[in-house]
């Protein structure tokens, strides 16, 4: 009888944990490209979480790409390649990209057209389809999948394969159902009374059908869909819809507090949640959103089927950092919650005046659990996590990745936190200029384990192991050095180019894993003691089991720096 090696139980329970974790997400959406890389917030239910494994928390090198282009927006096909919107910042215009996953290359580019209304209205929101192609409601109205093709010349192209008249110019949320219906959700009304608009396209049919939302409700953040219905967030109440036999019809409504004004570090007056599903079981049982109340936000469950509130809890600490633009971490019975109080947005991505006018960005992410009888909430942990980014959750790795910020030094880091603890793992610097700022989104992960990360300038390529060519870093990693970053900056202008086309390598000592309280301290982290998360946490259990097998997988299946294709 053969003996069969440890390494191999080892390896054999990651991949029962990970397909564990994996069913705690809601059934994937067969109208939409890949889980994970279709759509800005991972899935239709916008969990912002992923079964794809990151770059890790050890040595991870990172390419900069400039564009004078903002890109809130990518997407990654079947095929690995991507496919972008971005806003030039030269004429405020959106444009569809599609880049070279490894090179970060624009291979084509398309022009689309620029909304008079709202920045994020244009085809912004937009997802890619089971075809890979992408599909964006422009600011004419028109639904629109582009696809891409490759020419016998090697030339690439981005093509409008077909565009259909919903009526409706302004769109900042679009999301299929199960069915294949393509809904949306319009920023304002049609006239200066009316809400917003939810409605929905139905290729089947071939026909638009839409529902009004009550007067002087907008909506300012994209919209969700499960099994159960599409979730929508108004500046006012939290919906759930389902579609009926006339159009669109409301299944709930619950109004939160939307408090007096807008706070500094949000874009708009409500809440700056997008709704996300979430839950044990079906991975849509619950819904989850932050209200806007004032001075003390809160982090509000709901039940799908019902609306009931489940529970509310306060969010960070009042007139501190008790703010929030960004969408949910919600998977299993937890949400994570980074804090975006004070954040600076360009002021053109505004809407209306903050109250207080202006506030110090410091920072704070929060844990959240459902109890395990679905009776209420209950805090896990806090933590003083300066992100300023849109956190990813890679349920492979168990780790949350997300932009840190310094706020004394200026510089921007590439972090991993430990979802059970909230405690820093690791920290990569990449950059403190002003193209470097990724304006609180959220980055991609492909499933080769790359970290694709949208700027003010452009994209970041985040990757385990050193860049190609990189035989010094294997020299000092194996003299006893292991290297933070290397960093190539590429397509900026000799006259404000950062470190030219040289790597930029930044060696310091070799460290374990997780940064200590000193180090964290040094980069605006703030690791939370373990002791003082719940011992009846389940969600922790599994991430510490988990955790240990995951890091044993890495050093047992491949040798150092070929874990990924170069």
């Amino acid at each position: 009888m053969k003996t069969i090696a440890p390494w191999f139980f080892a390896v054999c329970a990651l991949l029962v944990g990970i397909e564990a974790a994996a069913q705690t997400l809601p059934p994937a959406n067969q109208y939409m490209g890949p889980p994970g890389t279709a759509t800005m917030h991972a899935n239709a239910a916008s969990s912002n979480a992923t079964t794809n494994r990151g770059p890790g928390s050890l040595l991870v090198s990172t390419t900069s790409v400039n564009f004078s282009a903002v890109f809130p927006t990518i997407l990654m096909g079947s095929d690995g390649m991507i496919v972008s919107v971005a806003t030039k910042w030269s004429d405020q215009t959106p444009y569809v990209y599609l880049l070279n996953p490894t090179t970060l290359e624009s291979l084509a580019t398309m022009k689309l057209v620029k909304s008079s209304i709202s920045d994020m209205a244009g085809g912004i929101y937009s997802y890619l389809d089971n075809n890979d192609r992408l599909v964006l409601v422009d600011a004419d109205g028109l639904l629109k999948r582009i696809s891409y093709s490759q020419q016998t010349s090697g030339s690439w192209s981005l093509n409008v394969e077909s565009q259909v008249q919903i009526g409706y110019p302004d769109v900042v949320g679009l999301v299929p159902d199960y069915q294949g219906r393509v809904w949306f959700a319009t920023a304002q009304g049609t006239s200066g009374t009316s809400g917003a608009v939810v409605g929905y396209y139905d290729p089947t049919s071939n026909q638009t059908s839409a529902f009004t939302l009550p007067a002087g409700e907008q909506v300012a953040n994209s919209i969700s869909s499960s099994p159960s219905g599409v979730a929508v967030a108004s500046t006012s109440a939290l919906y759930l819809f389902q579609s009926g036999s006339s159009g669109p019809e409301q299944v709930w409504r619950q109004a939160y507090d939307q408090g007096p004004a807008r706070k500094p570090g949000q874009l708009s007056w409500g809440t700056g949640a997008t709704p996300a599903f979430f839950g044990p079981q079906t991975g849509y049982e619950y819904l989850t959103i932050t209200d806007n109340a004032a001075p003390q936000e809160h982090i509000l469950v709901y039940q799908t089927t019902s609306g009931t509130l489940i529970g509310s809890v306060p969010f960070l600490i009042s007139g501190t950092n008790s703010g929030n633009e960004d969408a949910a971490i919600a998977v299993g019975n937890s949400v994570f919650y980074p804090s975006t109080y004070g954040y600076q947005y360009p002021p053109s991505a505004e809407s209306g005046t903050s109250s207080p006018t202006s506030a110090p960005f410091v920072g704070g992410m929060q844990r959240v659990d459902v109890l395990t009888d679905g009776s209420g909430l209950t805090t896990v942990w806090q933590s003083g996590v300066v992100s300023a980014g849109e956190p990813r959750l890679s349920l492979a790795d168990n780790l949350i990745y997300t932009i840190g910020l310094d706020t004394t030094t200026g510089v921007y880091s590439l972090i991993t936190v430990d979802p059970a603890t909230g405690a820093p793992v690791s920290s990569t610097p990449y950059g403190s200029a002003m193209g470097d700022n990724p304006l609180q989104m959220v980055s991609l992960i492909s499933p080769s384990g790359v970290l694709y990360q949208g700027t003010k300038g452009g994209i970041l390529r985040d990757r385990a192991g050193a860049l190609r060519g990189g035989d010094g870093l294997r020299r000092n990693r194996l003299g006893g050095m292991a290297l933070s970053t290397a960093t190539v900056v590429v397509g900026i202008p000799a006259s404000s180019r950062r470190v030219g086309l040289n790597q930029r390598i930044t060696p310091r000592p070799r460290r374990s894993v997780r940064l200590d309280p000193q180090t964290a301290g040094k980069t605006g982290l703030t690791a939370v003691p373990a002791e003082e998360v719940s011992a009846k946490s389940r969600f922790s259990r599994a991430f510490s089991f988990s955790r240990s097998f995951s890091r044993f997988a890495w050093s047992v299946r491949s040798p150092p720096y070929s874990r990924f294709q170069r």
